[in-house]
């Protein structure tokens, strides 16, 4: 079976044939190509969706991912980026091993094709010149021939008439033997030129457009097996990622079969434990008795086990109990009946003159407070002192929300957080400065390293130059070590007490704290008292409410500002990073408030808004008693 033999007349019909071949290869390509930008694109938007519910950094999310189900969604979301991977490697491999390798075949391809037709067109245009050569030569024999037999014609003509002279009948014999000379010479040549053209069609017919349409079969043979493997290569460049997104696919079943409820139970329970009990039973309360009454053994407002009797109005007052306030932090402090604080509380205009009393943990307070409510006035008696009671609740949560965005994250210790969650955040502050004196007890001990090797080898580097570095990290490491212990006092305080609690003192305490959120309508300073006149404060004879001890009391001694005790001056550059630090100049003036306590820090002071610690031997102190008069001098010195 060949072209050559079989399609010896067809060289039209193959020359569109193979165009058309070529044609579906260049399809194919296409074809890839886009399926190559089709991988590509799934592949980006694969990424970007894994990318879009990844967790943010320091970001509450980020906590949210220590639940086993976070946790597997966390590694679908690593899964779904490896199977994106691979689908960008299925679109790179087929662009190499298929598109770039069609795209030069069909170039070569082309140019072998145009090769072997334009051979065949040769042949074809030399088996026709032949063939004209023949037409030539065969109507000039014919006309030869012709002429020949007119010319004897005439000659027999002429001899035939005896009018006509010898002479002239000499010369038609001649010109009739010249015609028939050439007649023959004609009839030589037609013979040689078909012979010729016999053998050139022989050759053409039988050896070259055999050979030139069995080259354009080869040709087309090879095409149509290049296109098989590359569709064969197609499908081998998806089945090679096959086992890689089985892989992936099985770690995101292995990541589902992960998720344990149980545990996530337990993990919401560590994160929102705050370590109170339940509060007990509420005592009964008669309210059937005036409200002026005696307290009953088993009011819930009554002291514990202290036996004293029940307070006296009327009678002369020391002092004002309002919350806030500092009392004597006595532990046998017995506390008023709450129908007494409720009704001093309801014939009084709720009055806010300030946010410094709202400062933290009021929260919690809020609700102990409803309930308080709830608890000794059940059914409200008067419309309007119950409305104005809750406008001053919403009034405190504004300036409780209000001073947590001022003062941002809380305090220091956590203290307004609950005890369970306190010890928490504790303990993880403490693991933090570990790691930090960790990292910076590495990089001196390289620093060590680096100076006795400079020492060995001064042509290295100067050793004094690590000395400056090797004081800070000494002195961060240091700081760091009071910073660990000063956390790990108050982690220990918070796990020793927090067993000792009883439920008793939880509840009270509770309910206490929500009484100081009910008086924060005095702002640090005395108010009347109450309108009947009967509350009242003897600390020998009357019980007293326990105000607990709170950062109010603390934050209240701090805001007088240290007086300054001397100055001092920059002996160096100090950038002061870390809470608590202040950065100074070299060479600045600056007011002394706090001499070093033998920790390796001095407390200095720059203006009334400026203060903080620096390390004792980047200044020179000079202490004066009489230096509090020399605070705006200074300022203009240093300015």
């Amino acid at each position: 079976m060949s072209w050559g033999t079989e399609l010896w007349d067809q060289f039209d019909n193959l020359e569109k044939h193979t165009q058309w071949g070529i044609d579906v290869l260049e399809k194919y390509i296409k074809f890839v190509k886009e399926r190559t930008e089709i991988e590509l694109s799934y592949a980006k938007q694969l990424r970007n969706l894994s990318k879009k519910y990844q967790p943010k950094k320091n970001s509450k999310e980020e906590e949210e991912y220590r639940y086993t189900s976070t946790r597997a969604f966390l590694a679908t979301l690593n899964e779904m980026n490896d199977y994106a991977g691979q689908h960008e490697v299925i679109s790179e491999n087929m662009t190499s091993l298929i598109t770039a390798e069609l795209t030069r075949y069909v170039q070569e391809l082309k140019q072998e094709r145009k090769s072997h037709f334009h051979d065949g067109r040769k042949a074809q245009q030399h088996i026709e010149t032949c063939w004209k050569q023949l037409e030539a030569s065969k109507r000039r024999f014919e006309r030869d021939c012709k002429e020949a037999d007119r010319a004897q014609q005439y000659f027999e003509k002429m001899d035939a008439d005896i009018n006509v002279t010898k002479a002239d009948v000499e010369k038609a014999r001649q010109q009739a033997q010249l015609r028939h000379q050439m007649a023959e010479d004609s009839k030589a040549e037609y013979s040689s030129t078909l012979q010729k053209f016999n053998s050139e069609q022989h050759e053409h017919y039988y050896t070259h457009i055999p050979n030139i349409f069995q080259k354009i079969q080869e040709m087309e043979e090879r095409r149509i097996v290049r296109i098989g493997e590359s569709m064969k290569t197609f499908a081998e460049v998806d089945r090679q990622v096959i086992p890689i997104i089985g892989k992936c696919l099985d770690e995101i079943t292995k990541a589902a079969e992960s998720v344990d409820h149980k545990n996530d139970s337990q993990m919401v329970i560590e994160a929102f434990k705050s370590g109170f009990e339940p509060p007990g039973d509420v005592d009964f309360e008669d309210f059937t008795q005036p409200m002026k009454r005696t307290v009953s053994e088993s009011s819930l407002s009554n002291s514990r086990g202290d036996g004293k009797s029940e307070p006296k109005f009327g009678s002369k007052s020391k002092g004002k109990l309002w919350p806030f306030i500092k009392k004597n932090k006595s532990p046998k402090q017995q506390k008023e009946p709450l129908s007494h604080r409720f009704n001093e509380f309801m014939t009084s205009k709720p009055k806010i003159h300030c946010f410094r009393s709202l400062k933290r943990g009021q929260t919690q307070s809020l609700y102990i407070h409803k309930e308080l409510m709830k608890r000794t006035l059940g059914t409200p008696t008067c419309a309007v002192e119950a409305r104005e009671y809750v406008l001053s609740l919403k009034l405190i949560n504004l300036n409780t929300q209000v001073w947590s965005l001022i003062e941002g994250a809380g305090p220091e210790d956590f203290s307004n957080l609950p005890p369970e969650q306190r010890r928490k955040k504790l303990q993880q502050k403490v693991d933090e400065l570990n790691r930090d004196i960790q990292k910076e007890m590495d990089s001196r001990d390289a620093l060590t390293k680096m100076k006795d090797v400079y020492i060995k080898n001064p042509q290295m580097g100067d050793a004094a130059s690590v000395d400056h570095r090797l004081a800070e990290l000494g002195q961060n490491i240091e700081k760091l070590r009071l910073e660990v212990q000063k956390f790990e006092g108050w982690l220990a305080e918070v796990e020793g007490r927090l067993p000792a609690r009883s439920e008793q003192s939880r509840r009270q305490s509770g309910v206490y704290e929500a009484q100081n959120a009910s008086g924060v309508n005095s702002c640090a300073q005395d108010r009347e008292s109450s309108p009947d006149g009967s509350y009242t404060e003897e600390q020998s004879q009357e019980t007293e409410m326990k105000v607990p001890a709170t950062d109010f009391d603390d934050e209240f001694d701090d805001e007088e500002p240290l007086p300054t005790i001397g100055t001092c001056k920059a002996l160096y550059t100090f950038e002061g990073q870390n809470e608590g630090t202040i950065s100074v100049a070299e060479g600045e003036m600056l007011y002394v408030i706090e001499e070093d306590k033998g920790d390796g820090w001095t407390r200095i002071r720059r203006n009334e808004d400026e203060e903080g610690y620096v390390p004792t031997s980047y200044v020179e102190v000079y202490l004066d008693k009489n230096a509090k008069d020399v605070h705006k001098p200074l300022q203009k010195i240093s300015e």
